[in-house]
């Protein structure tokens, strides 16, 4: 080797060495970096296996997975052959050297280059459309498995008179396999073009035949097998037109044949396939003719067929048949569009019944006995009141209520109530110090439900607790308080292990635990701590000390992420809710089977259709796969999370529905019969939201069931924008317990109004039975009002709230210094042939930090009031005293004192001042009314003072403002107070 930079004296260095040392070094690093990469694919797969096996749910994975590799393998190989055979036939079929012109001896260079790696070169273009094929073939799971385990629906669709399910399930499948042979004819004749010309099989620019008889005979057959499957194309486009959507005026996304389609298209595309077949067969027939002339006419009369046949005539039908007279055209259409709209939204035994709009009652007595036998008017709005749970009932800064709390029903002394209900989550950002051990070992679960009268409020505006305290006790018995899986807990936990959990504080300290349960993957296992640590991207899973024996991770542990990994075959309805059902915390999870091919019935998105003004704000409350576009819904499955185990369970909820029993037969054990369903937990399951939320879209137009009313667009009707707010969203739908003219007791409601279309004024109510044992469930009722008079909708209420004279001044009272106001949910209820409206009014500020019940609106007819109170309220509207009225519940225990008589001395000013404002208000008397805002505000940071030097005093642990929380009332918070709102 030559010396480099020495002298005779000087160090001798060699080349070669360092070179091989690179050359190892980067076989080291390659094989590295290919393990690294292999093991990162494995650790997702065997991550996502031992999830699936601990929630007990292996045959979901299983079967997808098998599936998707059968498919993938079936179809890439399909597509391999297709493009390598014809690829090999066309070199097969290649000229001799000798035969071959000057244009193509040009080309040698080419065939020279790429000789010695032609085998290589094959396999390589094989194997990559192959791989592509593949990949997009195993994304047709779910349309192979509807395929090949689809059920009957027993119902057949007015035009082709075939059974539903060759739309749904059938048609789906057959469009892919049409797809794939298109894709797979398109390619093979590209590579078997591209080989014949390098080849010398075809010719561009030298004179004579373009093309040799083998390469004509050849590229006739791939022309000839694509023209058939425009053939079939043509043949499966007739029954395509029952699923197709277009623009009508009638309807957006109608769905179904018109007119034109049935005397235009129809017999436009029947025509068009026997073009095609004729024009198949001459292709083919060119293996003997060795010529192309009769295959490209038949071709161009294919061409220009489908542009006159398929286009040109039916214009022509639509412009000088149906639209001289469009009504006795298409009313047989609309009808077969209302009837199957209707059916495939499970709207079609609605009921409509004429409703006066107003009261012929005279006797204001029996009215006013009447609102308590109607309706448990629900005064306690679970969109508000979440900042006034969070700040006098989080107890600890770790925990957190959702923004929107959840409506429910439960027993209290033998008599069913409306009640707002949350559960105190783990909340992260409230720890006080967050690390890797604190984030994911110590700090691991919320703690108890919190638990409200729906239909009262106590003196003070707070809500009337049925369920509080830390531990939470009340009306609720005993049950599991701890709350692993929840809709605020989204990052993983790691439990069972030597490190202890905090459980909760309470005056003695911090309580430990550690988690008992068998939720979760066990970490014991090296392989799965190496896993675990590359699937999170979190080195400390592997070598941390924290994790030993029993140790178990917990992740994918919001109810709505478990319910749709288990059943990805299901839409997921938007509201998860709790419910203590036997002891137990449960997650109660609304879901939906739906399809896009029901024939004629009009397509609608989900995440149109279900946006209103809280999920324009709570994206959590948002509908699961939100631009799905379906035509058929069905909420066939009940789901329930457990909080504690995170077990997961699918309900059969609708028994007749054929797209669950397709799935079922699919996935056989994964969805329990409806009868497992225990009569506990049957009492809380109740009529979905966001499926509410779809049928009263529909409804705005499909209420109507002539086609001639349907086609003018005289009745429709428009859901209102909510009035509480200015985002411009629909007004959500409201639970209540109420009952309809045409019921003999109140029932457990989803209500909704509807306006005229660009008007204000109420044109209908509607309300479905949401109590799950009920004979009545699912049954939908509307109230239509008389289009010859006018009845106020809510937006003209709530404007008649805001321009009255004396509601308007004490609102700007209540707005004083730094308050806000904040508008409830505006309840309405049919009241003798009128409407009841029903409207809390919160106020936030002088010195709190949640909002209080101050006042409460109601409307009836042309009396308005404003009062403290509903029953007072109530009163004045008319001008009676209830002689039912019960006494005021206050709860299932008496509201705490405070310990600290500093804290105590601060509250009892603040009561005192709050009396003197609120005298001064009804006297209107602003000078006196702003000192008592301004004493209010002085007692109450003279007590959250006092009672933070207490808290510190006492050495209390991270509970941040642990304290009582001071209300107007004079009262602290319950048991402890809580942390910042």
């Amino acid at each position: 080797m030559p010396d480099r930079g020495g002298g005779p004296t000087g160090p001798r260095i060699r080349v070669g060495r360092p070179s091989r040392r690179v050359r190892t070094l980067l076989m080291t690093l390659g094989v590295l970096a290919v393990l690294g990469m292999a093991f990162t694919m494995f650790a997702g797969f065997w991550t996502d296996w031992l999830w699936y096996r601990s929630v007990h749910y292996s045959s979901v994975f299983t079967t997808t997975l098998w599936t998707k590799i059968g498919l993938f393998f079936v179809f890439g190989l399909l597509m391999a052959l297709a493009v390598g055979l014809n690829i090999w036939l066309a070199h097969r079929l290649r000229p001799p050297l000798s035969a071959m012109s000057m244009e193509q001896q040009s080309l040698d260079r080419y065939r020279m280059g790429i000789a010695p790696y032609k085998r290589w070169l094959l396999l390589g273009i094989t194997a990559l459309v192959g791989l592509i094929a593949g990949a997009s073939a195993a994304g047709q799971w779910r349309t192979w498995l509807m395929w090949v385990n689809g059920v009957p629906f027993h119902q057949k669709d007015p035009q082709f008179h075939l059974d539903v399910s060759f739309y749904a399930f059938d048609l789906p499948w057959y469009r892919f396999l049409l797809g794939f042979g298109f894709a797979a004819t398109i390619l093979a004749l590209i590579a078997a073009a591209l080989t014949h010309y390098l080849y010398g099989g075809l010719r561009i620019t030298s004179p004579g035949a373009r093309a040799t008889a083998a390469a004509t005979g050849h590229l006739s057959v791939l022309l000839g097998v694509f023209v058939a499957l425009k053939a079939v194309a043509y043949w499966l486009d007739r029954y395509g037109l029952a699923v197709k959507s277009s623009d009508f005026k009638a309807t957006d996304n109608w769905t179904g044949l018109r007119y034109v389609d049935a005397n235009a298209y129809l017999p436009a595309k029947t025509i068009l396939f026997c073009i095609a077949v004729i024009c198949a067969l001459l292709f083919f027939a060119t293996l003997w003719r060795r010529t192309w002339q009769l295959p490209v006419i038949g071709f161009g009369l294919m061409v220009l067929s489908a542009i006159l046949i398929g286009g040109l005539y039916p214009a022509i039908v639509q412009k000088f048949q149906v639209q001289p007279n469009e009504q006795a055209k298409e009313a047989p259409y609309v009808q077969k569009n209302l009837k199957a709209t209707r059916e495939a939204y499970g709207i079609d035994g609605t009921k409509v019944s004429d409703y006066s709009g107003t009261s012929k009652t005279s006797d204001k007595t029996k009215l006013r006995d009447d609102v308590d036998s109607t309706a448990s008017i629900r005064i306690l709005d679970p969109n508000i009141v979440s900042p006034t749970f969070q700040q006098l009932q989080q107890i600890r800064n770790y925990y957190a209520f959702p923004t929107n709390l959840d409506v429910d029903r439960y027993t209290k002394d033998g008599k069913v109530q409306d009640t707002v209900i949350g559960l105190r989550e783990l909340n992260l950002n409230g720890i006080p110090k967050n690390n890797w051990i604190n984030d994911h070992f110590r700090y691991t679960h919320g703690y108890g439900v919190v638990a409200a009268k729906g239909t009262a409020a106590d003196a003070n505006g707070q809500p009337v607790f049925t369920e509080s305290d830390l531990p939470s006790r009340g009306d609720l018995g005993t049950y599991e308080q701890q709350v692993y899986y929840g809709e605020k807990t989204t990052t993983y936990s790691i439990v069972g292990g030597p490190q202890k959990e905090i459980d909760y504080s309470d005056d003695s300290g911090e309580k430990t635990t550690s988690y008992k349960g068998k939720s979760g993957v066990n970490l014991a296992n090296p392989i799965n701590r190496a896993a675990y640590a590359v699937a999170f991207s979190e080195p400390q899973i592997l070598y941390s000390g924290a994790i030993g024996e029993g140790s178990r991770i917990l992740y994918n542990r919001t109810p709505k992420e478990r319910v749709e990994a288990v059943a990805p075959w299901l839409t997921i309805d938007g509201d998860a809710y709790p419910a203590v059902v036997d002891g137990r915390i449960q997650w109660i999870v609304d879901a939906y089977t739906t399809t896009n091919g029901y024939p004629y019935a009009s397509r609608t998105t989900l995440g149109d259709t279900t946006a209103d003004s809280l999920t324009a704000t709570n994206n959590s409350r948002a509908v699961v796969a939100q631009q799905n576009q379906v035509n058929y819904i069905r909420n066939s499955v009940k789901a329930t999370v457990d909080a504690y185990t995170g077990q997961v369970k699918l309900y059969q909820w609708d028994t007749q529905d054929p797209v669950l029993k397709t799935w079922m037969k699919a996935f056989p054990g994964t969805v329990e019969p409806k009868g497992a369903i225990s009569k506990s937990l049957l009492s809380h399951l109740r009529y979905p939201q966001d499926l509410f939320k779809v049928q009263r879209e529909l409804l705005t137009r499909y209420h109507v069931t002539n086609p001639t009313t349907f086609l003018t667009g005289s009745e429709v009707w428009q859901v209102p924008d909510d009035p509480t707010n200015k985002s411009g969203n629909a007004v959500p739908p409201y639970y209540l317990s109420m009952k309809m003219p045409d019921q003999s007791s109140q029932a457990f409601s989803l209500t909704t109004t509807f306006t005229p279309n660009g008007r204000d004024n109420l044109s209908a109510f509607m309300s479905v039975d949401a109590q799950a044992d009920s004979s009545d469930y699912g049954r939908i009722r509307i109230l239509k009002l008389p289009t010859s008079t006018t009845v106020d909708g809510p937006k003209q209420v709530q404007s008649q709230f805001n321009s009255e004279q004396d509601i308007a001044e004490s609102i700007k009272l209540l707005k004083g210094g730094d308050s806000d106001i904040e508008y409830g949910n505006l309840l309405t209820v049919p009241l003798d042939g009128g409407l009841l409206y029903v409207e809390p009014v919160y106020v936030r500020g002088g010195g709190l930090k949640y909002p209080l019940l101050r006042k409460v609106l109601v409307s009836y007819g042309d009396k308005t009031a404003f009062e403290d109170t509903l029953d007072q309220a109530l009163n004045k509207v008319f001008g009676a005293e209830s002689s039912t009225t019960p006494p005021p519940d206050q709860g299932t225990t008496p509201p705490p004192t405070s310990s600290n008589p500093t804290v105590q001395q601060a509250l009892d000013d603040a009561q005192k001042a709050f009396d003197a404002g609120q005298t001064a208000l009804k006297k209107g008397d602003w000078k006196a009314y702003g000192e008592a805002q301004k004493d209010l505000e002085d007692a109450l940071k003279r007590a959250e003072e006092a009672q933070a030097k207490a808290d510190k005093t006492a050495g209390g642990s991270g509970s941040g403002k642990s304290g009582s929380s001071p209300s107007p009332s004079g009262s602290p918070s319950p048991s402890g107070g809580s942390g910042s709102g």
